[in-house]
């Protein structure tokens, strides 16, 4: 069986509402799918995490967790440290995995503005 690749995956670094360097990862429908889960110091610094997220999320453990607030949400973990959270969270464990292969497979091919 073959994984179906979504086209039109992106992310934007930018500024988070409170002003702070973040990346946001967005797929073809323009959703946001994922965030870095922490801001940077700088522009640049967050343009170097979402490289490495981009090279590096196959290779990431992705946990599906229930939060504070009984919804489901993931992470990727590499090298025991926080790479990426989910953009969203989910009514089921099933929906946040789906997220997080989607997120898996597909971060690769995204672009970066």
């Amino acid at each position: 069986m073959t994984k179906e690749v979504i086209v039109g995956y992106r992310f934007h670094i930018g500024d988070s509402k409170g002003g702070q360097p973040s990346w946001w990862l967005y797929a073809g429908n323009n959703e946001k799918v994922a965030w870095a889960g922490e801001t940077f110091a700088s522009l640049s610094n967050a343009r170097r995490a979402a490289v490495a997220f981009k090279a590096g999320a196959s290779a990431a453990s992705f946990e599906v967790y229930e939060d504070a607030g009984t919804k489901w949400r993931w992470r990727a973990i590499r090298g025991g440290n926080k790479v990426a959270a989910s953009g969203e969270s989910f009514a089921s464990r099933s929906n946040a995995q789906r997220a997080a292969d989607n997120v898996r497979d597909n971060a690769r091919f995204a672009t970066i503005d």
